[in-house]
Order: C-alpha cells, then sequence, then structure tokens
C-alpha cells in the first residue's frame, strides 16, 4: 500500500478506480463509500480516496473480500415507463431493478432516465465504462422519439436548433425533425450529445409545447433495435472492444442472455421477472 506523494510516483491504481472496475460502484460513488468509513485496505479503515492499490493489498468493502474484477460487460435495457431509475426509491415507487432479469450480475445504469420516459437504457458491470461513456468529451449523439401535445411547424424548433438558455442553464443545439402530426399531437425525432436532467422536456416546454411521450432509439452506436420493453440483451464482446477501444473476451457458456449487435440485437430469451 503507498501513500501518493509529490516527490514520488507510487505504483497501482486508484483505490476508487479499482472499485470501480471491480463493479462495487462508479468511482465517484466509491469515493463516497471511502469517505463514509466503508473500505478497508490491509486491515486498516481508509477515509480517502487518495490512494493507489497494488496486487498485493487486501481489500474489503463493508467487511466482505473485494472480488477480482470481472470482464467488462454491456447490455442494452429496453426500460418501460412507470420505473425509476434508481436501485432504491424513497417513495417506494417500483425501480428498474425490480425489473431486471434474473442471473444477472451486479450493474450499474449509463445516465438516467426518469420516470416517465422509455427506451434505450444501457447498463455495464463496470464503473470506468460508466464513467467514459457519461463523459461530455464523449459527445454520443442521442436520438428521441418523442410525441408531443399541439401542432408545431418546422419553424417552432428553430430555437432549440439554435441553442438556447433556460433558467440560466444552457443547453447545446439539438437535431429536431418534426416527423408527423397525428390527431392533437405531433411527433419528432430529437438528438442531442448532452443529456442533461429532462432537456428534452424542459426544452419543449420553454417553446410552449408539452412532451407526453418520449422514447430514446439510441445512445452513440448502441441502438434500441426490435428489443422489446423490460428485455435486455448483452453487447458482443467484439462490438464492446471496437466501440469503446476496450479488450473484452468472449461472455461464459452460463452467460444469462445471448449476445446481440448494436442496432441489431439478437432475439431475447425470455425474461423472468423478479417478485416484487
Amino acid at each position: 500500500m503507498t501513500q501518493d506523494t509529490p516527490k514520488d510516483t507510487p505504483k497501482g491504481d486508484r483505490i476508487a478506480k479499482l472499485l470501480a472496475r471491480a463493479g462495487v460502484a462508479s468511482r465517484r460513488e466509491a469515493e463516497r463509500m471511502i469517505e463514509a468509513g466503508r473500505v478497508t485496505v490491509n486491515g486498516r479503515k481508509i477515509d480517502s480516496p487518495a490512494l493507489n492499490i497494488t496486487g498485493t493489498d487486501k481489500i474489503t468493502v463493508d467487511g466482505k473480500p473485494l472480488n477480482a474484477p470481472e470482464p467488462p460487460r454491456l447490455w442494452l435495457y429496453h426500460k418501460p415507463r412507470g420505473l425509476v431509475t434508481t436501485t432504491r426509491d424513497e417513495q417506494g415507487r417500483p425501480t428498474i431493478f425490480d425489473d431486471l432479469p434474473e442471473g444477472l450480475p451486479r450493474v450499474m445504469t449509463v445516465g438516467r432516465l426518469d420516470l416517465n420516459s422509455e427506451g434505450l437504457l444501457l447498463l455495464t458491470n463496470d464503473g470506468e465504462i460508466k464513467r467514459k461513456l457519461e463523459l461530455p468529451s464523449t459527445g454520443w449523439l442521442r436520438k428521441y422519439r418523442v410525441r408531443i401535445k399541439g401542432t408545431p411547424s418546422d419553424d417552432t424548433f428553430a430555437p432549440l436548433r439554435e441553442g438556447i438558455v433556460i433558467d440560466r442553464e444552457a443547453f447545446q443545439p439539438m437535431q429536431i425533425t418534426l416527423d408527423r402530426q397525428q390527431g392533437a399531437n405531433a411527433w419528432a425525432t430529437v438528438g442531442l450529445r448532452e443529456g442533461k436532467n429532462r432537456e428534452i422536456r424542459r426544452a419543449m416546454e420553454a417553446v410552449g409545447l408539452s412532451v407526453n411521450r418520449l422514447i430514446r432509439l439510441s445512445y452513440g452506436p448502441f441502438q434500441l433495435g426490435q428489443l422489446k420493453p423490460g428485455a435486455v440483451e448483452e453487447v458482443r464482446p467484439r462490438v464492446l472492444r471496437d466501440q469503446l477501444g476496450l479488450s473484452a473476451p468472449e461472455p461464459e457458456p452460463d452467460s444469462p442472455k445471448r449476445p446481440g449487435k448494436p442496432g441489431k440485437p439478437g432475439k431475447p430469451r425470455p425474461v423472468r421477472r423478479r417478485r416484487r
């Protein structure tokens, strides 16, 4: 165990990064766990993430030995409406983790979809992948199918295409195509690269429109395709390696879901829902 000092570059990796790679939590969440005194190294409780770890160090989290990191994996999940994207909800509402099929390892979500939004949500067992995919510098385009109450014209979206400021918060320009009018509602396709909290809903409200359905179609190269609500499909290790620059071994034979390609997912196996 080596403390970081200005004169000597320590060996190993930062402990929060190691915890993230082991799937314990995201790097930021791991830092909070350390500060809360939930992590020990070589029998000593630590309270700062400013620590590098080597293969000889013994780590426990909440009194349990840290498992060796599993190969990084990524899943596509079709989130239904009515589920919150969190492990626990203070209001007792059902979460996506109540809906996921049995047999998946511990996973974290890449970003969020709010309660009334649906569509593609990425899941990973690796906190570093989560962090990489969420970084604004990644800049991956996220596309949504949006149903809007009202009769907007193509010009209605001009301010959003140029970029807009809402409550002193700047929103980057959006890609918006007005697809069709259907009765009292209009359908549009929206693309954005930031994914701020309720970004599309807030932006539409700023130009006098109300969103009553929002479906995420894609996140960068990963697409919802024909994945049914509640279904999960693993991304092939080769695709994971090509898209993220990672080295991922082929999944074990007892993998809970058959791999599928982004945009062309294989047919999911029947989902066994958890009992609530």
